[in-house]
């Protein structure tokens, strides 16, 4: 858990994802084309990311990936993330948190 706390208070937004994820690619490139630079950990690539995932489920991640965190807090995977955007909660929410500037 200590880790993972660590990693979210690194950026204003972080995304823990696998390079072989689709959905993960969809969320990252969502956030990238709103100019959002998110901190993005590919949980495959890392040499703990099985226990880092294992602390994402724990945390209410499922499936584990995507597990977005803005503002150090959790806001869950792709679902909860495109339900945000869709009720235009998600840009301001990035504002907010100094992700955006404009």
């Amino acid at each position: 858990m200590e880790a993972v706390t660590k990693m979210v208070s690194e950026r204003p937004v972080v995304i823990f994802s696998k390079s072989s994820c689709c959905i993960c690619h969809s969320i990252k490139t969502l956030l990238c084309d709103f100019g959002v630079n998110p901190a993005v950990h590919e949980l495959d690539e890392m040499q703990r990311g099985g226990e880092i995932e294992r602390t994402l489920l724990r945390l209410g991640c499922n499936p584990s990936v995507p597990a977005v965190f803005i503002g150090g807090e959790f806001v869950g995977g792709a679902s909860e993330v495109t339900s945000l955007h869709l009720k235009r909660s998600l840009i301001p929410m990035m504002k907010r948190v100094g992700a955006l500037w404009v």
